[in-house]
This record gives C-alpha cells, structure tokens and sequence, in this order.
C-alpha cells in the first residue's frame, strides 16, 4: 500500500499482517480522492476505523492541516505510529479507542471529510451517521462522510445529509453524503 498523490507521493506504508483489517485498494482511494478534489487547501479529517492510518496519512499529504486516525485495535495502533513516523507526518492525532468513544470526544469538532470503514459485520453505519448530523460533525459546505461497506449494505442518510452518490468496486461499495444544499 502506498500514498497515492501529494507530498508523501509514492511512499509505502506499512499494513496489518491480519484478516481483521481490509486496506483500502489504490484504485478505490484514488477515485475516492478524484471525487473529494485531488488536494486540499487545509480541513480536517477523522479516520474512524483507522486501520494503517492510509486515508488520514493521504489527506496529510494532500494538504488537509489536521488527521485524527482512530482505531482501537493495539496492533493497528503501532502500524499507524509507524506510518506516521517514517513519513514524519505533523498534524497527524493518533487515538486509540472504540470508535463511539471517539465520536464522543470529538463531538465539537467539525470535519471536512469523514472516513467511515468500520469492520463489515460491525453494521454501525446507521448510528455513526446520526451522531454526525446531530453534533454537527460536518463541515455544511463542503464536507463528506465516505463509506465503505459491503456492495449489498444501504447506507442511508439522515434529516439533510443525504447520500449524494454510491459505487460498486467488486465486492464492495464506496457511498458519499453530504449536506443537501
């Protein structure tokens, strides 16, 4: 797994050695960030279910000032501190806990994308995207939540942040909301 675009272009990164984690594919990030905008002029970004730390780590790299990389497995953890020390990547905030303990604590900060690839049987899309919407996670102009999730889950939105668009990659699916405008 690699950096895709930006000032970290091409550096590898280190992954888990498990099946409990499921590295974004290069071509899947590379669409997904085609969407967003290649780069970013600052923002920030939550990484909820962590993994390498590869979507934080690429928004750093494509400009975004701030990544909180969330995962609350020990193992992935070390991964993502790896990642983020061999890039020597500043504005990266590394969290390890349970993904609604973060939300949680982070329910004052509002984001400009918003990362959602949690294990597929976990099925916590729903909750997430509610707890977004209503501590008002999300940047309104310009923000995304992204999901990955099997090709057959719905992600739906809720109240006015609405799914704007969903694709299948293979096995799975890549579905981006945002605020109705």
């Amino acid at each position: 797994m690699r950096i895709i675009a930006g000032i970290y272009r091409s550096r590898q990164l280190k992954t888990l050695k498990s099946n409990h984690t499921r590295p974004t594919l290069d071509k899947v990030k590379e669409a997904v960030f085609s969407k967003l905008g290649t780069y970013f002029d600052g923002g920030s970004c939550l990484d909820l279910f962590g993994g390498s730390g590869a979507i934080g780590l690429e928004c750093i790299s494509r400009g975004m000032d701030e990544a909180f990389i969330v995962d609350n497995s020990h193992e992935a953890i070390n991964i993502i501190k790896a990642n983020v020390k061999a890039l020597d990547a500043s504005g990266c905030k590394i969290m390890k806990m349970d993904y609604m303990q973060a939300l949680n604590k982070l329910e004052n900060q509002c984001f400009d994308l918003i990362y959602l690839d949690p294990p597929y049987q976990l099925k916590v899309y729903e909750p997430i995207i509610h707890h977004i919407y209503e501590h008002g996670m999300l940047n309104k102009e310009h923000g995304y939540v992204v999901c990955e999730s099997l090709k057959e889950e719905d992600i739906n939105g809720y109240q006015e942040l609405c799914v704007e668009k969903s694709v299948d990659y293979g096995i799975m699916k890549i579905t981006y909301l945002r605020y109705k405008l």
